[in-house]
């Protein structure tokens, strides 16, 4: 009874009491320790919260594929490109169909016919600010020119002096004419070069969208008259939903460029008014400038011929 009674009390020293109620042996708690510190030392992944009772927890992977979203972008250009491609190949060879827009299409080839018009007409009045102003100089140097030897002739000063003052005053006038010019053609360069070339970025745009239209309207019309099964019903489905995405783009596309257009040719008919009355202008006051000068200029000389008193008796007369 004894020996039974002491390896008791050893028992009972190699455990703790805690509340009368719960005991730890401290050999047997040694391998959930171990155990615990083996799964801390594993990576840990993201864990969804979840709430008590909702089921079992959710772990998510950490090596997500950020390239798939771009591959798939590249798969859908690449597939688009190949009709649309395929399209503009079938339309240069008459085998395509095409659509057409009865009121913006004409409209849009006339604006391409005035802007090579206005092109030709915006080079021509350069070449025409530059060679007169390249005439007004030489007009100048020889008025110049004329005044110097109206100096140094005594006998043909008046002679002189009026073709300087000729050649001056028409230098003068022309050079205004010149920069009235120089403007007409910067504000052609603006309506040719910025506002009709904005507009026709916008009409490459709509041609573009034209092209993306009606190659998926092909693919659509294609399965359409093909056989219906399990295959083709869904790219069916899928074609009609695509062509249905660039219908919608393609007629707000020609929509708003049809509201440019519209707006283009009012803005060029005013524009065009106004500049081309400043320049008439302009080269109506150099003309009848010049002319008024040149009368005024013709009748003091030949109220000088008129005159003679002014001309010095010849040596013939006086031998």
């Amino acid at each position: 009874m004894e020996g039974e009674e002491q390896r008791g009390e050893e028992e009972n020293g190699n455990c703790n009491h805690v509340n009368n109620s719960v005991t730890s042996c401290p050999a047997e708690a040694t391998p959930e320790i171990a155990t615990a510190t083996e799964q801390s030392k594993a990576p840990a992944l993201p864990v969804t919260p979840q709430k008590p009772g909702s089921g079992p927890v959710v772990v998510q992977g950490s090596n997500k594929n950020a390239a798939s979203e771009k591959i798939e972008r590249v798969r859908k250009w690449s597939i688009t490109t190949y009709k649309c491609t395929r399209q503009a190949l079938s339309e240069k060879l008459g085998r395509g169909s095409r659509t057409v827009d009865l009121d913006l299409e004409p409209r849009l080839e006339l604006l391409k016919d005035d802007r090579q018009r206005y092109e030709n007409v915006t080079k021509l009045a350069q070449t025409l600010a530059n060679q007169l102003a390249q005439f007004t100089d030489t007009q100048k140097t020889l008025g110049d020119a004329f005044s110097d030897l109206s100096i140094k002739t005594p006998t043909l000063h008046v002679e002189f002096g009026l073709n300087s003052e000729a050649q001056k005053f028409l230098s003068k006038s022309g050079k205004t004419l010149s920069e009235a010019i120089t403007a007409f053609t910067a504000d052609m360069n603006t309506l040719v070069n910025k506002t009709i070339e904005d507009t026709m970025l916008n009409a490459k745009k709509y041609e573009a969208a034209r092209i993306e239209y009606d190659a998926y309207r092909v693919d659509m019309e294609e399965l359409n008259l093909g056989p219906r099964d399990a295959v083709t019903v869904p790219k069916l489905e899928r074609a009609q939903k695509d062509f249905q995405g660039q219908r919608e783009r393609y007629e707000k596309i020609r929509d708003d460029l049809s509201v440019k257009v519209k707006m283009l040719e009012e803005n060029r008919v005013k524009v065009l008014h106004n500049q081309l009355w400043l320049l008439h202008s302009a080269v109506a006051a150099h003309s009848l400038s010049c002319q008024s000068f040149l009368e005024q200029n013709m009748r003091q000389a030949i109220d000088h011929l008129n005159n003679p008193s002014v001309d010095a008796p010849s040596w013939l007369e006086d031998s």
